[in-house]
């Protein structure tokens, strides 16, 4: 799979968090560049692990929504008369 991509407004987003932690939590200021680089490096090593969890829990939603549709048509299938 490819590196996870992102629209350039969630990027963005994601670049501010990103920095604001580093700063706030690990006392180190992050400039843009900086950020740019270590937020690249997280899409690129932890995105395809997030990304594929998520195929996986919305694999087991949909496969919980499509037995229960399956139940209930087989509810209404029609018995012939005898």
């Amino acid at each position: 799979m490819a590196v996870v991509e992102l629209e350039k407004a969630a990027r963005d987003a994601l670049l501010s968090e990103l920095r604001a932690f580093m700063d706030e939590e690990l006392k180190t200021p992050l400039g843009q560049f900086d950020g740019e680089f270590l937020l690249d490096f997280v899409l690129e090593r932890l995105g395809p692990a997030v990304y594929n969890q998520a195929l996986l829990d919305a694999q087991t939603v949909l496969s919980a929504r499509f037995e229960s549709l399956s139940e209930d048509l087989t509810a209404l299938e029609k018995l012939p008369p005898r």
